[in-house]
């Protein structure tokens, strides 16, 4: 085992869709400084289970599908139960799938109605539910992982573009709000995942388009999420990672 730094002893973070890519980069790089992190995927049991004991700090996984409203208040309070204090809230977890733009009538409600039930009212219910412990904690932070659909007219669904726009919005309404809190947002471009790994002609086409040639990876993301919660005067921003790509768009 890596010795664990001491940058974020004492603190408790929460990183929803942690079981794999974004989410278990974020949840990694905490836990290497120090930090107790509560590890949480909706399905993915037995991944999440296997990050959190990987984790080189204090850890516990906790299944909680955010798209209901019970079990995403459950995730917070358990959390809480257990360790006593909730200091950092990375709202990570969502859901996509790919519907061309204009592919209207693919655009079914089914989809449309759950990338906005993971997306925004997952988010909305766990960030509300987690406010109350925030506003205890001597540094409170949320940051909420976008994308830069959310700033373009982009992304793998018109559904999925617009719940992203919906969060970055959120981002800075609660930013605005709820200080002393910080609430910051990171919006990667494409991310090389397990979710994309068979996206082949995206990554291809952001290489040959983007300044910096490539997707974008898990720890670039985590490491702007860091950048974030280590500045105590950083609030109300959308952190877009994504080499320059909109740059060109």
């Amino acid at each position: 085992m890596s010795e664990i730094g001491t940058e974020f002893d004492g603190r408790v973070v929460l990183v929803t869709g942690s079981s794999s890519g974004i989410g278990e980069a974020i949840a990694h790089r905490f836990s290497a400084l120090g930090a107790t992190v509560v590890v949480n995927s909706s399905s993915s049991v037995e991944a999440g289970e296997a990050v959190s004991a990987a984790l080189p700090g204090e850890s516990t996984y906790i299944r909680a599908d955010i798209a209901d409203q019970e079990q995403a208040h459950h995730l917070v309070d358990a959390t809480v139960e257990r360790y006593g204090q909730l200091d950092l809230l990375v709202n990570n977890a969502g859901w996509t799938t790919v519907v061309p733009h204009h592919e209207l009538d693919e655009l079914t409600d089914e989809i449309f109605r759950k990338t906005f039930e993971v997306n925004v009212f997952g988010t909305w219910w766990l960030t509300k539910r987690a406010i109350p412990y925030l506003r205890r904690s001597d540094d409170g932070n949320i940051v909420n992982i976008t994308s830069i659909a959310g700033v373009r007219p982009v992304g793998s669904s018109m559904a999925y573009s617009m719940s992203k726009a919906a969060l970055n919005q959120m981002t800075l309404l609660l930013a605005k709000s709820y200080g002393p809190i910080r609430v910051n947002a990171v919006a990667p471009g494409l991310v090389a995942t397990p979710w994309t790994s068979d996206w082949d002609a995206q990554h291809e086409a952001v290489a040959a388009t983007a300044p910096v040639p490539r997707s974008a990876t898990p720890d670039d993301c985590a490491e702007a999420t860091l950048a974030l919660v280590r500045n105590r005067y950083v609030s109300g921003e959308v952190f877009v990672v994504d080499g320059g790509l909109t740059q060109r768009m």
